[in-house]
This record gives C-alpha cells, structure tokens and sequence, in this order.
C-alpha cells in the first residue's frame, strides 16, 4: 500500500517541484506531468493505451467545456471593457464613493472583486480589483496581498460556479450539487465573515485600521455572506457571489454615507481626477455587460424552472473513456453559463458602442493570450481522469484512510489547499483532489458532500499562497520582482485560513 501511495504521488509531488522549485511555467509543468501520469498509469498500474488515450481525450473535452468556454467567455468581456473605455468609468465611479483607503479596499477590493470572482475567477478578482486599487492611490503591496486574502473565500463560486459543478461532476455527485453547494458556503462561513475585517487591517497597516470601521465592515462582511449560503442552498453554485457581492456593493456604499461621510485623515488618500462626472445613462452604459450577465444568469438559473429546464433539453451526453466503468460528459449547448456570458459581452459591447470587427479582435487576441491557460486545464483536466481511472487516486485515498482514520477531516482542507497552491484554480484543484477526497470520505463512512465541500473551500485558500495568482496580483499592481514579499505577508493568513477550516471540517463531519 505504502509504494504504490508514493509511486501514486509522484506527478502530484512533480508538479510542486516544477512550479515551486524549478520556477517552470505552468503549462509545461502541466503538460509534463500529464506524460509522466500517462507512463505510471500504463506502466505500472497497466491501465490498456487505448483506454490512456481515451481518458485524455475526455480530460480535454471536459476541460474545454464548460471550464475554458466559461473562463474565456469571462475575460473577453472584462477585456472588452477596457477596449470601449468602459473600465475607466467603471474605475471612476468606485473611487468617487471616498477618499478613505479603507473603504475603497471594501468596495473594490472586496465588493467587486467578489462580483469578478463570481463572474470569471481565475485571477480577474485578484488582478483587477489590486489594478483598480492602485490606480485609486492605495499602497500596492498591500492592494495584492489583501486581493489575495479575501479571494480565497469566494473562490468555490468562481466564474459561474464551476469549481463546485466540477467538482460534483468528476466525484459522482451531480444530484448533490446543492448540498455541496450549500456546505461549502457553510464550512468557510467564519473565514468569510472574517475576511473583510483582515482586508481592513492589511490595507491600514494593523489592527488600528480598523478604528471607526467595524460598523462598515460588518455591514459588508454579513450583507455578503448572508445572501451567499441563501443563494447557495436554495439556487445553486453559479450565482452565490455575483447576488452577494451586488447586495454588499450596495450596502457598502449606504452604509459609507451613514458611518463615515468624512475620511480619517491617516488613511486617506489624493483623489485626483477621481470625481469626474459620470451620469447615470454613462454609468449604466459602462456597467451593461455585467448588468447583462447577472440577468442572464439569473433568468437561466434554478430559479426560473420554465427557462432553465427549456434550455436544458438541448444537450448532448457522450461517453468517451473505452474502459470499464466510463463516465459521462455533458454538453448544453444553450443553458451553459459561458455562452450566456459571450451573449452578455457582445450585446454590451455593442451598447458601448464596439464594433463586431472590434469584438471579434478582442476575443481572438483573448484566445491567444490564454492559450497556455487552456492548455494548462486539459492537462489538469487529463491527468485527473486517468489517475482516477487507472486506480492511482484510490490507492491514494486507502493510504489516507489507513494513515489518518476519522481523523481525516482534519487535513481535509490542508489538501485542498495544497492543490489550490500548486495549481492556482479551484477548478484544477477540484479535478486533481476531489475524487481522492470523496473515495476516501467513503472509505471512512464519513459525509461525502461536506468532505467534498473541504476540498473546494481549501483550494481556495491554496490559492492565496498560489505561485500563478500571486505572479498574476503583483504583475497587475506593477510589481513584478516583489513576488516573494507578498507571498511572505500572505503565508502567514494561509496557515491561519487552513487550520480554522480544518477544525470546522473535523467538527462538522
């Protein structure tokens, strides 16, 4: 059992090496380790080459649909908005709100970034709010690692919850996914109430910040988590962040109004140029993609059976893996989010006055850009079904079983977090770890769903410590060289994050 556990490791112990080590870009990490998982997996655990092959086949197309579709449907319509000039307003009308860096950080960098975490993940939510909070005259170093700190509550949310629908899918618990939707809300449900308040400090410079803000920033921790579980339980895992972050923008900028009208002299900031007028036709016009996709996404959710379940009808279900025990993917071909988005964007670049041919060049240049990002996926993607099918990630998960017993809730989460740090998405992170996590709660007669749960809540705090989302933060902030400074600041809230998460899990399962 011990060497066939360790044999069972190496590509996961392979990755870490080549991203934490050996500094390797991700995509060739990814694709390296999907070739040595390939050799192990025919090699040693005698998985037939056409069954090898055919598991990468469907790790590729899993990996492309939803995941890709809805993470480049997403970021060609942030990019879009920059390309009109939208962004800028958009920039314009946060600031305008204060003078005071503290509530500028729960604004933008909590508020919105939870609504870019919910809307399209994968970076956005720690990249364009740290941008955003830059630009607004806030400390950068700071801006990053709070960005950081925050997102990674969210993150089981993330563009259009696909962390947790793949989650469901890869671990057989498709009819469950409100369930895990709604644990995992609830197992990190004091991490995000906390997280407002840790932005605050950070942002400040220590516990002081958050003097003459704790009205403010309870008000904007509860107005989000609140309609986050309500939305989770009752909807579903796409729209918890997008109706809890729009509800806690909007209490925020209340609340400001109410408790502090007048910025404290030693947080506040220069406000040049930020206080341009912005009409509402203007802000409207500025804010329509987004604005279109919540509708969207609303309207095709669980919450309008007559729409969703119209939508649903147009799908195509394939088996794919030639082996024993294959299993299923699932393509919807209208109801997907990510073609909501892509509707939402086009539509809202035309508002904004974009040409087709504008657009078309946005999206291919959007392609380009990430094309490693798409490669880095299905490699994830691919490696996560043959392991799973070869038998690797179930002799991981006896080992775990046969090492920690019921004890295993407790590292659960420290798991997770570990695929989160190597890979930078709770998405991959859900691939990579979820099956192992779900077998092994299995094994051990404990709540499948609520270990399954730990799993994405855990890749989200992996990701505050993430060597991908920390490049991606400093490089936006213009900090490039000062990686390892924020890592340092940001380590320290990932021990904290991982063993309240792990006590929780313990408790709960």
């Amino acid at each position: 059992m011990v060497v066939n556990f360790v044999i069972a490791m190496l590509p996961i112990i392979w990755l870490i090496i080549a991203l934490s080590v050996l500094k390797m870009k991700g995509h060739i990490a990814c694709v390296l380790t999907l070739a040595l998982t390939l050799v192990l997996g025919v090699g040693v655990w005698k998985l037939a080459p056409l069954f090898a092959a055919s598991a990468v086949v469907e790790g590729i197309l899993n990996g492309l649909w939803p995941i890709c579709l809805v993470i480049i449907s997403a970021l060609f319509t942030y990019n879009l908005t920059v390309e009109t000039g939208a962004m800028e307003k958009i920039k314009q009308m946060l600031g305008s709100i204060s003078s005071d860096s503290r509530v500028l950080a729960l604004l933008i960098g909590w508020g919105f970034g939870n609504f870019m975490e919910g809307m399209a993940g994968f970076g956005t939510a720690v990249a364009i709010p740290a941008s955003m909070m830059v630009g607004a005259g806030l400390n950068p170093v700071a801006s990053v690692v709070s960005c950081l700190v925050v997102n990674s509550t969210p993150t089981c949310f993330g563009s259009v919850g696909v962390p947790t629908q793949t989650l469901c899918s890869v671990t057989g618990l498709t009819d469950q996914v409100l369930t895990v939707a709604s644990d995992a809300s609830g197992l990190q449900a004091l991490l995000t109430f906390l997280s407002p308040f840790f932005m605050v400090m950070i942002v400040g410079g220590s516990i002081k910040a958050l003097k003459g803000m704790i009205p403010l920033t309870l008000i904007a921790s509860v107005s989000f988590l609140v309609p986050q579980f309500i939305v989770a339980t009752f909807v579903g895992p796409e729209l918890p962040n997008i109706i809890g972050s729009i509800i806690s923008m909007a209490c925020i900028i209340g609340a400001t109004r109410i408790f502090n009208k007048e910025a404290d002299p030693q947080y506040e900031i220069a406000q040049e140029g930020s206080r341009l007028s912005i009409n509402a036709k203007e802000g409207v016009i500025a804010w329509s993609p987004f604005i279109l996709i919540f509708i969207l996404l609303l309207f095709t959710s669980n919450l309008f059976p007559m729409v969703h379940d119209a939508l649903a009808k147009v799908t195509t279900v394939i088996s794919v893996y030639q082996g024993e025990n294959p299993g299923s993917l699932t393509f919807n071909w209208l109801g997907c989010p990510g073609i909501m988005i892509f509707l939402a964007g086009f539509i809202g670049g035309a508002i904004q006055g974009a040409s087709f041919g504008k657009m078309l060049s946005v999206l291919c240049s959007t392609l380009y850009n990430y094309r490693n990002t798409i490669l880095t996926i299905c490699s994830v993607m691919s490696v996560a079904k043959i392991m799973g099918y070869s038998g690797m990630t179930l002799d991981i998960a006896k080992f775990l079983v046969a090492a920690t017993g019921r004890a295993f809730p407790l590292i659960s989460p420290l798991i997770g977090g570990l695929g989160g740090f190597v890979t930078g998405s709770g998405t991959s992170t859900c691939v990579l770890f979820g099956p192992l996590q779900v077998q092994t709660a299995e094994s051990l007669g404990l709540n499948a769903p609520w270990i399954a749960a730990a799993n994405v809540a855990g890749a989200g705090i992996g990701k505050m410590i993430s060597p991908q989302g920390i490049a991606i933060g400093t490089g936006a902030a213009g900090l490039v060289g000062k990686e390892s400074e924020a890592l340092g600041r940001a380590v320290k809230f990932f021990a904290l994050y991982v063993a309240i998460a792990g006590v929780i899990c313990f408790i709960g399962a």
